[in-house]
């Protein structure tokens, strides 16, 4: 038998694997028999199914009984008379992590009065290292309790956030915030992208960190520095990360100064690219959407942000019935107000049945592919994470499935985009780690980051 460091077990094991849905004699014709017969072994879904890991891989996935003969491991998780589904990590594509220390603190208002007079103020009195180090901290918890393995951040002082989120042992795409005024982190467009070339030096090749540039969006960032930017993300092969068309003032706005709609007016800047990764698009046109497609441009649904800043219902089954790479985010908590990504993933599929008219759309495989794969895809990770393969970093939750609200089971993908909940997670691995066991993190003292942040609420609520 072959050594591993774990075998997890489950009764409902949901490979993701993108290439499982290409099974028969048609991919046989295509691919060949030989590379047929390898997609056939990848089912989207095992029963009473197993994965073995070995330092920060999957070494194998299939039945249990099998792996079971194949391997011999230092430790088992699940198989303890317990109902477990196991599934590759979500991908949170969009949010700003820090905020999580302005949770609450300005809600009910639109985005513009919410963001200029209330989060702006308070970031340029409180923004610094500190602030970033101990905000990562609670935000990494939050996401990681909930199955977040992965998460695509916008914002400043990432270079102190990266320690943070090491320490929690989560992956993370950081990227650096570029701005057209001045603010605590630069005072030019210059100094910004000096930061974002301080942060990708620091972590271009992490094993946990990808640095990525983030102009803020087109009326914060203009046309100078969306292009410099879309040239450093290709210089670094790194991801560019936008606010895009979230709401209707910015979309008027945008065609108001420049004479077209926002995608149009970016396509021309000639920034769009397989790198970018567009938060929102919510007030899109037919066009916009086509040239999103055709550039392979990935967007990031935040479905409850939208609804409480009032912002608009995305097109979302227009763009994915267009071929566009569709993805979750759950924003700040400022604006939401958690990191809850099984939440949205409900949210979403039952808001765009209605707005669209059928039933049928964002269907629970689209909508768990959505939170994973394509959500690894969409930020240059697909090869690393996303999906459960042999050779593929080691990123997996647990689910507990023994629960009231979880039982009978019928349809195990309807189950966790419909009825499951964040405590419903169990275990959580990153690169191999197990990060969370048994519902309790195990690479952090979660008491000292609520007590700090605590500590941090009551100093910000005094400055306001």
């Amino acid at each position: 038998m072959e050594k591993a460091d774990f075998i997890l077990k489950a009764q409902y094991v949901l490979t993701m694997d993108e290439t499982a849905d290409a099974v028969g004699d048609e991919t046989a014709k295509t691919v060949g028999h030989e590379a047929a017969k390898d997609t056939a072994c990848r089912p989207l879904l095992i029963e009473d199914g197993a994965v073995a890991v070995r330092g920060d891989k999957i070494i194998d996935v299939g039945p249990g009984k099998e792996i079971e003969k194949k391997y011999d491991p230092a430790a088992v998780i699940g198989g303890n008379g317990r109902l477990k589904a196991l599934l590759p990590g979500f991908v949170n594509t969009h949010t700003h992590a820090p905020m999580v220390y302005l949770r609450g603190i300005a809600d009910d208002l639109p985005l513009r009065e919410w963001l200029e007079k209330h989060i702006w103020p308070i970031e340029s009195r409180w923004l610094g290292p500190e602030f970033i180090n101990d905000a990562t901290e609670l935000a990494c918890l939050e996401m990681l309790k909930g199955g977040i393995t992965t998460y695509n951040d916008m914002y400043f002082y990432e270079t102190h956030a990266a320690p943070a989120v090491k320490r929690a042992g989560m992956r993370a795409v950081l990227g650096a915030g570029i701005l057209d005024f001045p603010t605590r982190v630069a005072q030019n467009r210059d100094e910004y992208f000096e930061r974002a070339e301080e942060l990708v030096n620091a972590f271009l090749n992490d094993e946990l960190i990808t640095p990525s540039v983030a102009p803020h969006a087109l009326y914060t960032c203009g046309p100078e520095g969306q292009k410099r930017a879309a040239q450093m993300a290709e210089k670094y092969g790194i991801p560019m990360h936008i606010h895009l068309s979230e709401t209707r003032w910015e979309a008027e706005e945008i065609e108001k100064l420049y004479g077209q709609r926002p995608v149009k007016f970016l396509d021309g800047l000639g920034v769009l690219s397989r790198r970018v990764i567009a938060a929102h698009c919510v007030w899109l046109d037919d066009e916009e959407i086509e040239i999103l497609a055709k550039r392979h441009v990935g967007v990031s649904h935040c479905v409850e942000s939208n609804l409480k800043l009032v912002s608009g219902f995305s097109p979302v089954a227009k763009m994915i019935n267009a071929g566009v790479k569709v993805t979750f985010g759950t924003d700040g908590a400022a604006s939401n107000n958690d990191l809850n990504l099984l939440g949205e993933m409900g949210t979403a599929s039952k808001l765009h049945k209605t707005v669209s008219g059928d039933p049928s759309a964002m269907d629970a495989k689209t909508t768990v592919k959505m939170a994973t794969i394509l959500g690894a895809e969409a930020l240059g990770l697909g090869d690393k994470t996303g999906s459960i393969r042999k050779g593929k970093a080691a990123d997996l939750i647990m689910l507990d499935l023994d629960k009231p609200h979880l039982t009978p089971i019928y349809n195990i993908f309807s189950h966790i985009v419909y009825a499951a909940r964040p405590s419903d997670v169990e275990n959580v691995m990153v690169n191999g780690r197990l990060v969370v066991k048994d519902g309790q993190i195990t690479t952090v003292d979660e008491k000292e980051i609520l007590h700090k942040a605590r500590v941090w609420g009551k100093k910000i609520k005094e400055s306001v």
